[in-house]
């Protein structure tokens, strides 16, 4: 396994996403609030593990872009809202193409079965804003 790890390369900002997206922008904006309240706890293990989280997304052998797609397959099937609306965001600024996130949620749904429906109608939504 190859240790070479770099920050990838977005083909759009967050600000971006937000301009595109009323999900989206709500989502970040959510998260953002959330986040201050987690960091002012100043827990070592939630640091840690959002250090071992970011890491995991950087560029190497697997593209990052390709990882998120795996996230958000994961996200699906174990039917996180946040979580699905985040690695789309992330996939969609990693340029990733609405088809290649389709076929990424296509995945998560035969992997995961019908109780994953209700995520992909929601999924598919934010697709619809980004994309449309």
């Amino acid at each position: 396994m190859s240790s070479e790890r770099s920050e990838p390369v977005y083909q759009h900002s967050e600000e971006d996403v937000a301009t595109k997206s009323a999900i989206a922008r709500q989502f970040l904006q959510d998260r953002s609030r959330l986040n201050e309240i987690v960091t002012a706890a100043d827990n070592y293990l939630v640091k840690r593990f959002q250090n071992i989280d970011h890491n995991t997304y950087l560029e190497g052998a697997i593209p990052a872009k390709y990882k998120e797609l795996m996230g958000l397959v994961v996200s699906a099937g174990l039917r996180c809202d946040d979580c699905i609306k985040y690695h789309i965001i992330q996939s969609y600024r990693l340029a990733a193409t609405r088809q290649e996130q389709e076929e990424a949620l296509n995945v998560a749904l035969v992997v995961g079965g019908s109780i994953v429906i209700p995520h992909l109608r929601r999924a598919y939504a934010s697709l619809s804003e980004l994309y449309d």
